[in-house]
């Protein structure tokens, strides 16, 4: 048990993505409620504000609507983009949830700091993951 929990440390500090997906989780199996509650709520991911879901208000138009998500993407993939999608799409307007260091145009109170702790990212991935 120690030993999971050491190698679950080591990948959430190294962030080690392949090609488009990351495969290690950042912490302990995640859990859909929390992560709709992150989903929804303007003090954590607020992902609501940009992304549209059936059944959901607000619904945004920034980013692509996220019905059937968890059927077209892996774990792996829906993990890589909320902790930083811009290793999949440079140019996303998409926050990186979990990176601290090389952004721009970061508040004060922000700096160097992720936008979501590693249970959290994990709780979005198991959110996202059950929308088939």
């Amino acid at each position: 048990m120690k030993r999971t929990a050491a190698l679950l440390l080591a990948a959430a500090s190294s962030l080690v993505a392949a090609g488009d997906s990351m495969e290690v989780p950042l912490a302990a199996a995640g859990d859909a409620q929390r992560g709709r509650d992150v989903f929804l709520q303007r003090e954590q991911g607020h992902c609501v504000i940009c992304h549209a879901l059936s059944g959901m208000a607000p619904a945004g138009n920034v980013g692509p609507a996220l019905d059937g998500v968890g059927g077209r993407l892996s774990a792996g993939q829906l993990r890589q983009r909320v902790v930083d999608i811009t290793q999949v799409k440079p140019d996303a307007a998409m926050p990186a949830f979990r990176r601290s260091d090389g952004l721009n145009r970061v508040a004060a109170a922000y700096a160097g700091k992720s936008l979501l702790s590693a249970q959290q990212v994990e709780d979005v991935v198991a959110f996202l993951g059950s929308l088939k």
